[in-house]
């Protein structure tokens, strides 16, 4: 009888580990010559699990046993589980090739053709399968432990890290291993960011523009070229943070798992938390998806004002419209354009009146020296109050930590004395007092990078600031109004008599430590959000 032997195992990795598929096929070859039977084909599927039927090798196995001429009459495993862990499916194939006359035989699992042999294959198979659930079980909660404890579960590093081994021993005399920036390529993401911030020369970029930029520079991805979905991976990442997080996604099916069952551990940081915020924030107004059409455009957009301005009415973006043939623009309500020119009282806003306008506003009334000083002020005190509470964590978290040193080096001096003997119960307590250590440290890691650092600021250095972000606003030339807007202006809105301006106090705090005699002129490096009072920039039309 001609056969063919279908030997598997679960990963490549264990392909190219182990022994497993070599000692499958002479068990196999051993048992066909034994029983007289014929090798026809031997079908090796070396890294795919037996849990669903997504098995190149498998797929052809099967596409050839049904296919006339029939090549063998049997298919060989060394175990039920090799060919199927699910019992549904592996019922399913075994009537698929029954009816090709094609049996599935172990050799390990020897069964009759009778109805008692038909239950016993029932048996094995709903065997497998809470096997299989109980070992992916077990798997996964041995690797979120690992992950709580900082160690690094997967194969490949993201993009700016690499794996590092550590002195501490993992399963089966494997050493654990951690996240460490690649310095090489943390230039890059940093450089990425930067990009997607501030632009190129003054002119914003957006992620396809990124691309091509990183592209034609010969800046490549692990010698790959840079694809958008890539890199939105980089600028949405939380691992690049300092904020590494395993179990987000389903291995299966691809889904976001709930937040709750995410883990999350404390890696060095290649982006501070402020330009990470700043990028999902321009993200976020960029996204066609959850902004209107002005918004998504608006960081592209030769538009002063888009995406920016809304009817304060209706709630809505005012877009850019034309009339007497394009001769004049205008800001209009776009309930307006798309419903009805009744549905609002906000009237058309002259476009270059408008933007001249928040332009002087803005320079007049709010980037004043005395102006600047009275919001830091404000900012500066709520900033102090808050670092004194995350202050208070970290003294708790410091306390901790300590309580867990004091408490490890107490059982080692115990234990060298030989006051007390290391059995299995204080091995125990040993390993819990470095998993609290270990918890300890990593929380403290994250309270002192979320730390706020207010920091003083002169009158001098304020004065100075404003005369620079004032030059920036009124030169048309560079194109640096428009971006220097985009970050200090969070929403302009407008309804009949009154324009209100809302903005980031935070970033103003950072473009005036920023702006020193001497460093170069360009755009602030981050984006935040100050508003003062809601009404504060209220300034009647006209006016």
């Amino acid at each position: 009888m001609a056969v063919a032997l279908y030997p598997r195992v679960s990963t490549v990795r264990q392909a190219e580990a182990d022994l497993s598929i070599p000692d499958q096929l002479n068990q196999m070859r051993t048992w066909c010559q034994a029983n007289g039977f014929t090798v026809a084909r031997e079908y090796v599927e070396p890294g795919a699990s037996a849990t669903d039927d997504k098995r190149p090798v498998f797929q052809q196995m099967i596409d050839d046993a049904t296919r006339k001429p029939y090549p063998y009459e049997a298919i060989i495993v060394h175990s039920r589980s090799r060919f199927f862990r699910d019992m549904y499916g592996m019922l399913h194939y075994e009537r698929l090739l029954a009816q090709a006359g094609v049996r599935v035989i172990s050799i390990t699992q020897p069964t009759t053709d009778d109805e008692t042999g038909e239950l016993l294959k029932h048996l094995i198979s709903m065997m497998d399968a809470y096997s299989s659930k109980e070992n992916a079980k077990h798997t996964s909660r041995a690797m979120k432990e690992n992950a709580r404890r900082g160690f690094f579960n997967g194969s490949r590093a993201p993009f700016g890290y690499q794996v590092v081994a550590t002195d501490i021993p993992g399963h089966k005399g494997k050493v654990r291993k951690r996240l460490a920036v690649d310095d090489r390529e943390a230039r890059v993401v940093r450089h990425i960011y930067a990009l997607y911030l501030h632009g190129l020369d003054g002119h914003p970029m957006g992620m396809k523009t990124i691309v091509k930029h990183l592209n034609d520079a010969g800046t490549l991805m692990r010698g790959r070229p840079w694809r958008i979905q890539k890199l939105a991976d980089v600028l949405t990442d939380r691992t690049y943070r300092g904020e590494y997080c395993y179990n987000m996604r389903d291995s299966r099916s691809g889904e976001l798992r709930p937040e709750s069952e995410w883990v999350r551990c404390a890696v060095e940081p290649i982006i501070d938390a402020e330009t990470f915020d700043a990028v999902r924030r321009q993200r976020a107004s960029r996204d066609p998806k959850k902004q209107t059409l002005a918004v998504a455009r608006q960081a592209t957009s030769p538009t002063l004002l888009a995406g920016k301005i809304k009817c304060d009415c209706c709630d809505v973006a005012m877009t850019q419209a034309s009339g007497k043939g394009g001769r004049y623009r205008y800001y209009k309500c776009a309930n307006r354009i798309a419903i009805s020119a009744s549905i609002c009282d906000t009237p058309n806003l002259p476009l270059d009146r408008m933007d001249r306008l928040i332009l002087e506003r803005l320079v007049d009334k709010v980037l004043t020296p005395e102006r600047v000083t009275a919001m830091l002020k404000e900012w500066l005190a709520h900033q102090a109050k808050r670092q004194d509470q995350t202050d208070g964590e970290v003294k708790r978290l410091e306390r901790a930590l300590q309580t867990a040193d004091d408490g490890l080096n107490n059982l080692y001096a115990a234990i060298e004395k030989g006051v007390v003997a290391l059995d299995s119960t204080l091995q125990a307590r040993v390993n819990t007092l470095k998993d609290e250590r270990e918890r300890v440290q990593a929380e403290l890691a994250l309270a002192k990078r979320d730390r706020p650092s207010p920091r003083k600021l002169s009158p001098k250095q304020v004065a100075y600031a404003c005369q620079r972000m004032r030059e920036m606003l009124l030169d048309t030339d560079k194109g640096y109004g428009k971006q220097l807007l985009g970050l200090l202006v969070t929403e302009i809105r407008v309804k009949p008599g009154t324009v209100t301006m809302t903005g980031s106090t935070a970033m103003l705090n950072q473009a005036v430590s920023d702006m020193k005699p001497g460093t170069p002129f360009e755009v602030p490096s981050i984006v935040m959000g100050w508003r003062a009072r809601r009404d504060s920039n209220s300034l009647p039309l006209g006016s």
